[in-house]
């Protein structure tokens, strides 16, 4: 690109990126006004603001001053009663529930009513055409229960056009096995996992479409070849996912069937990974589905602060919907900034991984 081309493509990012700013702003009056009107809001956020010598309706007028709020703590979603989190807005509505995955104590529980499905219609959109064809059937080898993953794919799949097949995997139980040390026992539940699926692709040959996570992935392409199979596309997220791994999924694994690694999760929804280019060199770059939920680094000793561009720090989570407000949740992932890109002109984060000081005490099991 030209010195001239490159001035040119700094103004005009400039200036999407300003825009993408003003409307999260805009974004998070609307959502902070709705929580916290009496009217509306749920009762977690009122009786919070109760406490309060000051309004958050008057006070919050842009993202930047959600710090007002200072860290969201994991323990007010660990337990009940969690109609606590139900807006007053949406008391007539059937509410869903859904789990983080139970490795590190009591899970974490966040109420949906129409996220799950919102945010994976979004994410649909970016989903190429040829290679998650409208119309095809879906296969969901991944976590099921009481997880958000597992009727979010379902949806995905439905909204496709499709029908979506799915297996029963309980990570909770895997995870446990590896705790007692019985890892024969955890190999041999993992291939249950893997026969399942194979059933149903040999029994189906309307599925195209795969979700899975990378050691399940691998574990499949041991057994056969998705791409003789008829799957051409493949959507995969989980903690495992790493530039190797990408670049093993894509270069040895997958024969050329398409690869769209994700970053996700029950308290945030979906991440989508920037469109790959040769000068990222497989890193996993995500960028959250602003402005309903954002990402940030920040310095872990002082997670008010941002870290620069490229450098590491531990991930930091708004969510910003009408149904869930979190303000500044504090991961156990850790990553580096990444700077905004033409298709997402907001924050990103790359090569997303274990949060290191909590490495020791979270076993990731399938993921």
């Amino acid at each position: 690109m030209s010195f001239r081309r490159r001035v040119q493509y700094f103004y005009v990012m400039k200036e999407r990126v300003g825009e993408a700013r003003r409307a999260l702003d805009a974004w998070v009056r609307e959502v902070v006004a709705w929580h916290f009107d009496p009217a509306t809001g749920c009762p977690f956020w009122l009786d919070y603001a109760a406490r309060l010598d000051w309004d958050p309706r008057k006070e919050i007028r842009a993202y930047d001053d959600l710090g007002m709020f200072g860290n969201f703590q994991d323990e007010w979603l660990r337990g009940g009663p969690v109609r606590r989190w139900v807006p007053k807005g949406y008391a007539e509505r059937p509410v869903y529930v859904f789990e983080t995955g139970g490795t590190t104590g009591v899970p974490k529980s966040r109420i949906n009513i129409d996220d799950f499905r919102i945010d994976y219609e979004i994410f649909s959109e970016r989903l190429p055409e040829e290679h998650f064809p409208k119309g095809a059937d879906w296969l969901m080898v991944g976590p099921t229960g009481p997880r958000r993953l597992r009727l979010a794919v379902e949806h995905l799949a439905q909204h496709r056009g499709g029908i979506c097949f799915l297996v029963d995997l309980d990570p909770r139980w895997f995870i446990k096995l590896l705790k007692m040390g019985e890892r024969e026992m955890a190999e041999r539940y993992k291939w249950h996992v893997i026969d399942q699926a194979l059933t149903l692709m040999r029994a189906h040959d309307g599925i195209q479409c795969l979700f899975t996570t990378p050691r399940l992935l691998e574990a499949l392409c041991e057994k056969v070849s998705l791409k003789k199979m008829g799957i051409k596309g493949i959507f995969c997220g989980g903690t495992e996912m790493t530039p190797q791994f990408h670049r093993f999924a894509v270069e040895e694994l997958l024969d050329g069937v398409y690869f769209a690694p994700t970053y996700g999760n029950t308290l945030m929804g979906l991440a989508t990974h920037k469109p790959p280019a040769p000068e990222d060199n497989y890193a996993i770059i995500y960028y959250p589905p602003a402005p309903r939920a954002m990402i940030e680094v920040v310095d872990p000793e002082r997670p008010e602060r941002v870290v620069e561009y490229g450098e590491t720090g531990r991930v930091r989570l708004t969510t910003l919907t009408k149904e869930f407000f979190m303000p500044r949740f504090l991961e156990r992932d850790e990553a580096e900034r990444e700077v905004p890109c033409e298709a997402y002109p907001w924050d990103g984060v790359r090569n997303v991984r274990p949060f290191a000081p909590l490495q020791t005490k979270v076993v990731e099991g399938v993921y």
